[in-house]
């Protein structure tokens, strides 16, 4: 019932955001109506005074029937029809809109749907994954070489029920609604992506460093933020050469938060470095053996942008060589955001 009742929250949301751009649209031609109607009369104004004499324009002359009506009423049935068609542009332009983008209502409606269809989906399997693997870990004896183990896995299982809730939060952020600001600690969220990212880079050598001298906090939700650092450190160790070393820095500033995560590899290749955070959008194949041949579906770092302006924040490509790329993610901080 709950679901339902944000689906149809969300469904009301979408409505009245088609209803607005009907009305934005119909304004704006309405309004590019009424200037093409004052011009024509102001032509028709000037055309009458060119060709009747300036003291004889708005006076009656007996006797005189080279002009059937005088230029007065000429003006009054001119601007009365232009008045007339101006509101008749208005609703027709309207109706039309209305009628174009009631399809994107109905995306919108068909995407929100899916969205709370497939997060409610995946939770129940994931809450049996983790309840089974609790039940696992109970019969390990402390000493077992597989605890560690069994305890990664509910930390990932725990993970991916936390991008389930994330993606549930934003579709009613982008219908208007949100949660309440929580001021988040970023450290340990980093530091716990980077553990789970180590193993990816395990089989070539490449090793993930943290430069975090201070503690800092931002209101990005922690599952956002833990998407976004281990999006980001996806795309960084699979463009690594074997061996290297990718580095990541949590500095602050008075304002924002940034997370710089530098790579060794060769460089955006075969795309422009503003397009890679494009859905989809992926570089060349990775030089002198980093990540082999997966370059990946283009989705993390589109996900990242996603992330970033859904919370008031941005992410750039700092810089691109032959020696490696360095990726910026800049949110609010905390104590700064009112």
């Amino acid at each position: 019932m709950r679901r339902q009742h944000r689906l149809d929250q969300a469904a009301d949301s979408d409505a009245e955001a088609v209803r607005h751009a009907s009305r934005i649209v119909g304004l704006q031609i309405t309004v590019a109506s009424a200037v093409v109607v004052f011009a024509a009369i102001a032509a028709v104004f000037l055309f009458v005074l060119a060709r009747v004499n300036p003291g004889e324009l708005f006076e009656l002359i007996p006797d005189q029937n080279n002009i059937d009506i005088s230029a007065d009423d000429l003006l009054i049935v001119a601007t009365f029809l232009g008045v007339i068609g101006i509101v008749l542009s208005g609703v027709m332009s309207w109706i039309i809109t209305r009628r174009a983008v009631r399809p994107l209502g109905e995306a919108l409606r068909i995407q929100r749907a899916f969205i709370a269809d497939a997060s409610h989906e995946m939770r129940t399997p994931l809450t049996v994954l983790d309840a089974r693997l609790q039940v696992l870990q109970r019969g390990l004896s402390a000493d077992d070489p597989s605890a560690p183990v069994v305890m990664e896995l509910r930390r990932d299982a725990k993970s991916l029920m936390e991008v389930v809730n994330d993606l549930l939060e934003a579709a009613e952020a982008a219908s208007g609604r949100s949660r309440g600001d929580v001021a988040v600690v970023l450290n340990p969220i980093v530091e716990l992506a980077i553990d789970s990212m180590r193993i990816a880079g395990q089989d070539r050598r490449v090793r993930i460093g943290l430069d975090a001298p201070e503690a800092l906090a931002s209101y990005l939700p922690a599952a956002s933020a833990h998407r976004c650092v281990v999006a980001l450190l996806d795309n960084a160790v699979r463009h690594s050469p074997d061996g290297s070393e990718v580095t990541v820095s949590l500095r602050g500033t008075k304002s924002m938060v940034l997370l710089e995560v530098r790579d060794h590899g060769p460089g955006i290749q075969g795309i422009s470095p503003a397009h890679i955070f494009d859905r989809f959008a992926r570089s060349g194949d990775v030089a002198g053996g980093g990540g082999g041949t997966r370059t990946g579906f283009g989705i993390g770092l589109a996900l990242v942008r996603d992330i970033a302006v859904r919370h008031s924040g941005t992410v750039t490509v700092e810089q691109t060589s032959a020696s490696g790329t360095t990726i910026v993610l800049s949110v609010p901080r905390a104590h700064d955001r009112t």
